[in-house]
């Protein structure tokens, strides 16, 4: 079960570390043609600021469990990209992109499963 979790932290981890590095050095109008349209509801501000987000908590992901220093942030860190997942389906259905948001949803359960086993300490 330890393995599985690990795949899935470092997944998670790797892609918010791309689409939190695209967000927060790409202009709204780059993002949008790269495929970010979940992004064009929200001002550039809040953009930003969850691309931060998403940085932050991709390290939250893999270097407090794995140095054991303060360890209860990596199960915070999937419940807070579980979050703005939550954010993305209802921006993409906003945007009548079902599939999109299937996708976050996806991405989304596998955030909680890594929550759900860390906390319990797994």
């Amino acid at each position: 079960m330890n393995t599985a979790v690990w795949i899935c932290q470092a997944v998670l981890a790797a892609l918010f570390l791309v689409s939190g590095t695209a967000k927060i050095s790409m202009s709204r109008d780059r993002l949008l043609a790269t495929g970010q349209t979940g992004i064009a509801p929200f001002p550039m501000p809040v953009v930003r600021a969850t691309a931060a987000a998403e940085l932050l908590a991709a390290v939250g992901l893999i270097v407090p469990w794995a140095s054991g220093v303060l360890p209860m942030v990596t199960p915070l860190a999937a419940v807070g990209l579980a979050a703005v997942m939550v954010g993305a389906a209802g921006a993409h259905l906003h945007l009548h992109e079902p599939l999109t948001a299937g996708a976050n949803m996806v991405i989304l359960s596998v955030c909680v499963f890594v929550a759900v086993t860390r906390f319990t300490g797994h």
